[in-house]
């Protein structure tokens, strides 16, 4: 019996000075320390040896176990430590190289044009009004001279919520608000920036949208005021050389009503493939403001006019930085907002 396990011990470490890996040392302490290793085979077959041979077979059993477990335990250390320096070697780091810095932020190129719109109206003395994205019927509609059986309705594809609350088409309502949360026929210089919804999706429209709405209320307002307001707005934001015109129009909410057209920003009005041909780009919506709407909002149209107009915050975005497809500021495609860094 001693013999067999001196036999024994000499075969484990034999192949134990032949592990390669830790994974090696491992699978030989289950073969020769496991359950069903020869040591344990041994040690349950102590009951048939005699009284004598048992104490000296099971010291020997112990002293053999307690050996290859601290010999193996050495080897699987040496192993670790080489694995772990061949795997450092390999991926070693040139601590000499230059770190990588963090990707700078930026602002996004309808967030550079908003602001811009901003300054350009604040330095002419206008506040900067804020209302809220779900509006209800009448702040949308109604206020603004667009009552229920109104066929202007159908042009907006408006997402309703309930009857009564939607997503606002425009930020109009806010022009509504702020005359009835004033004193009636208080002068009122505002814009109404934010974000806006209609049901259409293409090259050109998105459902989700900005706006820049504008409102000035005062005694003797006239359409002067409103050319000269919009048109030193425009030559600020697209060049001094930039021509502006008045073409008439209709917008419920104002009469007359005319919609803004600037020289073709691309070939300088002579004509192209972004003008049409025509020399002139549509750029926005205005008019003086209706007596309907004074009068819903406690103003007296025989004291007090005024006038509005209304942007598409990305159309001026795709004129001044030369955008041929809306749907690109919605997409996140840093290739293209990189452009703006």
């Amino acid at each position: 019996m001693e013999e067999k396990l001196l036999a024994i011990k000499a075969a484990a470490l034999a192949e134990l000075g032949l592990a390669a890996d830790p994974e090696a040392v491992k699978e030989l302490r289950v073969k020769y320390l496991g359950k069903k290793s020869p040591m344990t085979e041994i040690l349950r077959g102590m009951g048939k040896l005699s009284p004598e041979e048992r104490p000296k077979i099971g010291q020997i059993v112990n002293l053999i176990k307690a050996e290859l477990t601290a010999a193996m335990n050495a080897k699987g250390e040496e192993l670790e430590e080489k694995a772990l320096a061949a795997k450092l070697a390999e991926e070693k780091v040139d601590i000499t190289l230059p770190g990588r810095a963090p990707v700078r932020g930026h602002l996004h190129p309808l967030t550079l044009t908003m602001r811009e719109i901003k300054k350009i109206f604040m330095r002419m003395g206008f506040d900067v009004m804020e209302g809220p994205e779900i509006e209800n019927d009448y702040y949308n509609f109604e206020a603004l001279n667009l009552p229920k059986d109104h066929p202007a309705r159908d042009m907006q594809d408006t997402f309703y919520i309930t009857e009564e609350y939607l997503l606002r088409t425009q930020t109009s309502p806010i022009q509504a608000r702020t005359m009835q949360a004033r004193e009636p026929n208080t002068p009122i210089r505002m814009i109404a920036p934010g974000t806006v919804y209609r049901c259409d999706y293409d090259a050109t429209h998105s459902p989700m949208f900005h706006q820049v709405e504008g409102l000035v209320i005062d005694k003797n307002i006239s359409l002067a005021d409103l050319k000269g307001t919009l048109e030193l707005f425009l030559k600020e934001m697209f060049g001094s050389s930039v021509k502006v015109r008045l073409r008439p129009s209709f917008f419920p909410f104002t009469e007359p009503s005319a919609e803004v057209d600037i020289s073709c920003v691309i070939c300088g009005g002579k004509g192209c493939r972004v003008c049409k041909n025509s020399g002139w780009l549509e750029i926005l919506g205005s008019g003086m403001v209706h007596p309907n709407v004074l009068t819903m909002s406690g103003y007296d149209p025989s004291q007090m006019t005024g006038f509005a107009f209304g942007m598409g915050v990305e159309r001026i975005a795709m004129l001044k930085y030369g955008i041929d497809d809306l749907r690109l500021f919605f997409e996140n495609d840093l290739r293209f907002l990189k452009q703006f860094n």
